[in-house]
């Protein structure tokens, strides 16, 4: 079937134009060479600037960043109506002079041409194409002409068009237009800052001249940016990938940088950094309440996450704060506290800032306050520190604007950010909670849920059984319920108190942790419950001190860390 406009009416015009234009394209073939000191006398020639110089009819025309021929932008206009999307701009040209005239096209038909020649008006089309396809024609100025107007537009009820890196070439007009660009140089310094279980980080020094940088994955492009960063997404876990960058402009793309090579980490959720499969989370107390006082570098080396428990909320919505009870804790100063949380990260483990707790009155219900949640949290995760955050708030969130503030703050620190949660049990009894709401909404950077499976009371299972606290069942078939319900076994953790004295009821033998997390990641040791399926990737666990399991002699950490870390 013949896909080119109809011959009628006002179209009737257009396929003599577009004759007499194919015709003076072939009679520019032998028209004289520049000159050496030719420029590109459009401006704004690939839409750096937005609109900057165009104008387009109807509204039609904007500026989008994919697809792209060069640099970061290109024009995207669609037709609709009596419109055929026309964006123009008056270029100023010398009398009797000749100029090429050239753009790169995409889309739906795409027509290219000049008007107020002073001669013969020009102009040259293609029919729709899947790929970028450059139209070239050429044109002489009158004596007395001085600027001209040049167009690129579609065709009535047809698809929009992309048009990018336009040309005017010829003797320099006067206007200010844009100088013919040259190549850039290769991009250097090109290094991996960050890795999780389905991205990589990427970042690079920045290139003279260059408008935008592609980025190739084992030889094949994956994303275009116009900074020297970037986060390639989809990846697949435990997996090696080869990266290398190039400087794009109008002119052109410059030769690939050095590859890089960086590995994925182990299937799982979104953040983690570079902790352990298997993973033992202690909450640190920051306050004295008659459990044994600790510095940070007493916390034993059982515990791959130490949570500072807590930050509190400030006069700001939102906003939280740190402040060490040097006095309560035996004249533990800053200092010191920075200087141990340095020494333990060298070693290996993660600390972070925990938010909230039983008392904790942070609120984050708007987009201000999470704008301030994550700023604050930022601040001081840069004060002292910390490797990310822990959200423990105990009496209720807004799943829309703590994800908001979540997915700011995860920004601003990075994709080695660690982020987990502390929810109670009836926070994760259905997906439709606002706790778990949050913790779906941001799986992708995401490192372990630890429910508090104490002070609870009777529960039910994934089974729609009711189960009491403080036996295995009450621990598998209530986890069966985040592992079923859309987290990754890796970011499930069994939370629990260190001793009889940490909660107020819930607690169970070390045995019975270690049973629990058997059944769940062998199917071995259970009870009444089993799990129609074992997840061997089960992230670990988490206690309710480390200042109430240093109390009890560390009898908690010295039989369930072990264990955790022995999980297949």
């Amino acid at each position: 079937m013949d896909r080119a406009p109809g011959t009628t009416g006002r179209r009737r015009v257009w396929a003599a134009a577009v004759v007499s234009a194919l015709a003076l394209s072939f009679a520019g073939a032998g028209a004289t060479p520049a000159a050496a000191a030719d420029v590109n006398n459009a401006k704004n020639a690939g839409f750096e600037a937005g609109l900057g110089s165009w104008t387009c009819s109807a509204n039609s025309g904007t500026v989008v960043s994919s697809p792209v021929h060069g640099g970061a932008s290109a024009l995207k206009a669609t037709p609709s109506g009596q419109d055929n999307a026309r964006c123009s701009q008056t270029v100023a040209v010398k009398p009797n002079s000749t100029y090429q005239l050239s753009g790169w096209v995409q889309g739906g038909y795409a027509y290219l041409g000049v008007t107020g020649t002073g001669t013969t008006d020009v102009s040259t089309w293609t029919p729709d194409s899947s790929s970028w396809k450059q139209l070239r024609t050429s044109f002489t100025t009158g004596s007395s002409t001085t600027s001209v107007t040049v167009y690129t537009h579609g065709w009535y009820g047809q698809q929009a068009y992309y048009a990018d890196d336009l040309s005017v070439f010829g003797p320099d007009g006067g206007g200010g237009g844009d100088p013919e660009p040259t190549v850039p140089g290769t991009p250097g310094g090109l290094g991996v800052s960050g890795t999780t279980s389905t991205s990589v980080s990427l970042a690079w020094n920045a290139v003279s001249g260059a408008t935008g940088y592609t980025v190739y994955r084992d030889g094949t492009k994956v994303t275009a940016v116009t900074g020297t960063s970037a986060t390639v997404t989809g990846l697949a876990a435990a997996t090696s990938y080869s990266f290398q960058v190039a400087a794009t402009n109008a002119a052109g793309e410059s030769a690939k940088s050095a590859a890089v090579t960086a590995r994925t980490k182990e299937s799982g959720g979104g953040g983690g950094g570079d902790l352990p499969r298997h993973a033992v989370t202690g909450y640190w107390q920051n306050f004295n309440n008659g459990a044994a006082v600790q510095k940070i570098s007493d916390v034993p080396a059982q515990y791959d996450i130490i949570a500072v428990a807590f930050a509190d909320a400030t006069g700001t919505p939102g906003a939280v704060t740190f402040n060490l009870d040097s006095a309560g804790l035996n004249g533990y100063t800053v200092d010191q506290f920075k200087a141990d949380i340095r020494a333990k990260q060298a070693a290996g483990k993660k600390v972070i800032i925990s938010v909230g707790g039983e008392k904790g009155t942070v609120s984050v219900n708007d987009s201000a306050s999470a704008t301030n949640f994550a700023n604050s949290v930022y601040a001081l995760m840069q004060e002292y520190g910390f490797d990310g955050v822990d959200i423990d708030l105990e009496n209720g969130l807004n799943a829309t604007y703590m994800t908001q503030a979540l997915r700011a703050l995860s920004a601003k620190a990075g994709p080695s950010m660690i982020l987990t949660m502390a929810p109670q049990t009836i926070d994760m009894q259905s997906t439709s909670n606002s706790y778990f709401q949050t913790a779906l909404n941001v799986k992708d950077i995401l490192t372990v849920v630890n429910m508090q499976y104490y002070n609870s009371g009777s529960m039910l299972g994934c089974d729609g059984k009711v189960y009491s606290q403080g036996s295995v069942d009450f621990l598998t078939a209530l986890a069966c319920i985040q592992l079923e319900g859309g987290l990754d076994p890796s970011q499930v953790g069994l939370g629990l108190p260190a001793s009889t004295r940490g909660a107020g009821s819930g607690y169970v033998a070390p045995s019975v942790v270690n049973a629990a997390l058997d059944c769940l990641t062998r199917g071995t040791n259970c009870g009444s419950f089993k799990p129609s399926k074992t997840y061997p990737s089960l992230r670990g666990a988490m206690t309710w001190s480390t200042n109430w399991d240093a109390t009890a002699g560390n009898a908690w950490s010295n039989a369930v860390g072990p264990h955790v870390h022995a999980l297949p």
